[in-house]
């Protein structure tokens, strides 16, 4: 007997901000729509090691008032991606999207876990396309995910002709 197929209400999209992941959301967007699911984002920043915040010198309140920052500029962005995406494929991104997530950690564990927590269906996520040897040796975001979830993983690739939307620029 073939087991019935979850239905598709909650796609968590995990971006690193850079180009491919924003084509990425376009496929992101597009599922929400066809599927009427709706969006959790999600971008994780890499925390800074103990020893290098010691050595700039930085105290616990510089070290509070740079991430609000960043995690304010960080959601302008991906608001950002909503807007860019809907000049693309039309509205009504904002709506698809349910929440905005920016958190610190190393990137695949902050995607398992928000992807359980958040009760997501899907994950869709861009990649670089460096090739197998990078991939190998280097190995890759999209790679961890993949060998450790147990939930559905798009992985996009950035397309080879020209893209329309100038992602990378704000």
């Amino acid at each position: 007997m073939i087991p019935q197929l979850k239905q598709i209400k909650k796609i968590l999209y995990s971006t690193d901000l850079s180009k491919n992941s924003a084509y990425a959301f376009l496929y992101a967007t597009d599922l929400a729509r066809g599927h009427d699911a709706r969006i959790v984002i999600l971008h994780a920043i890499e925390p800074i090691p103990p020893k290098a915040e010691l050595y700039v010198g930085m105290t616990d309140e510089d070290r509070r008032k740079q991430q609000e920052e960043a995690i304010e500029e960080i959601k302008k962005r991906l608001r950002w991606f909503c807007k860019k995406a809907e000049d693309q494929i039309g509205p009504p991104c904002a709506e698809l999207v349910s929440k905005i997530l920016v958190l610190r950690g190393h990137p695949p564990e902050e995607i398992l876990n928000a992807a359980n927590e958040e009760d997501c269906d899907l994950i869709v996520l861009g990649t670089h396309g460096k090739g197998f040897l990078a991939h190998t040796f280097l190995g890759s975001v999209s790679s961890a995910v993949l060998q450790r979830t147990r939930k559905p993983v798009f992985i996009i690739p950035l397309p080879s002709e020209k893209l329309t939307i100038e992602w990378d620029r704000i």
